[in-house]
């Protein structure tokens, strides 16, 4: 009765659209996907539907998985995501055959570890990592603060200016690029990003096509930056006022000095500029920075929590 099989490109781009929609459409932060935008996803760097695996029960779709590999990641770790069932075809252990699968697809691809993640309240998901061997590793935190007070005089950095990048520049994109390289090195999962990876997510990201980045300058040296959007689709169907701090780094030499604070506060005032009742971010619990320190000093208040799993594939 069930069948799975690879993603077909070119003709399942509306199958991955339906089940994407269907399966993660409750979820706060997320919203459902147009054919155009999975198509400009694909156009991504980054992206791969090769690992793609739709599954079929008696010859309906009924769900997805992805065994992703990221081939410009030098470890061989494998990222097993977009687990997802249609409601009516949950309880005939679909889910389990699809984690199976993408095991064993990352196997034959030569990894020797397995990722996952999966919100805290996702019960079901996480029990069914959890019986193949996921061990949590970590845990990310969604965190939220009204923008109706936004605090001020709190250890920020009066030596620096902070000037609006032109993402039109291509000079500007690399700077971001390289900046971003530099301040992301030590942290998790990290994996130099490409300049053309970065010039596709500042100027082509379906999601969030209203950003705004800005660098913190120091003698006119670029010691930081700040990336921030609007989701316009999400707040729409959501019915919300939600702006997102996408990226924040200082560089390693000029940390604890008030730069991040006048980083954060420069594009919290900048959202409630454009509208926008709630500034949200992600942080990686131990993020090597101490971030999450910055961010309840600045208000904000953890909203949710996402676990990260791993499996040993050796």
């Amino acid at each position: 009765m069930l069948t799975i099989r690879p993603f077909k490109a070119g003709f399942d781009e509306e199958v991955f659209v339906s089940i994407f929609n269907a399966c993660f459409g409750d979820y706060d932060d997320i919203r459902k996907m147009t054919l155009e935008e999975m198509r400009k996803m694909e156009e991504s760097p980054s992206f791969s539907t090769d690992g793609i695996l739709i599954a079929e029960w008696n010859g309906e779709v009924a769900g997805m998985v992805n065994a992703y590999v990221d081939k410009l990641r030098e470890e061989k770790k494998g990222f097993i995501q977009w687990l997802g069932v249609l409601p009516k075809f949950r309880g005939n252990g679909i889910a389990k055959q699809l984690v199976k699968k993408a095991l064993e697809s990352l196997n034959q691809k030569g990894m020797q570890t397995a990722e996952t993640w999966a919100q805290t309240d996702r019960k079901a998901c996480t029990y069914i990592f959890e019986s193949f061997g996921f061990k949590q590793v970590r845990a990310t935190s969604m965190m939220s603060k009204s923008l109706t007070a936004i605090p001020s005089d709190i250890e920020e950095n009066k030596e620096i200016s902070i000037r609006e990048a032109k993402l039109s520049d291509n000079k500007d994109v690399k700077l971001i690029n390289w900046l971003n390289n530099e301040v992301f090195r030590d942290h998790f999962n990290y994996r130099p990003k490409p300049i053309e990876e970065t010039r596709y997510m500042l100027r082509e990201l379906p999601w969030f096509q209203n950003q705004t980045a800005f660098f913190a300058l120091l003698q006119n040296q670029p010691v930081g930056f700040v990336a921030v959007g609007v989701d316009e689709g999400l707040n729409r169907e959501k019915n919300v006022k939600y702006g997102w701090i996408l990226d924040i780094g200082v560089l390693k030499p000029h940390r604890r000095k008030g730069i991040g604070t006048s980083l954060m506060l420069h594009a919290m005032r900048l959202l409630k500029a454009y509208g926008m009742e709630d500034a949200l971010l992600y942080v990686d619990d131990l993020n090597p920075t101490n971030a999450m320190k910055l961010y309840e000093k600045l208000g904000f208040k953890t909203i949710r929590k996402n676990i990260v799993q791993q499996l040993s594939l050796t």
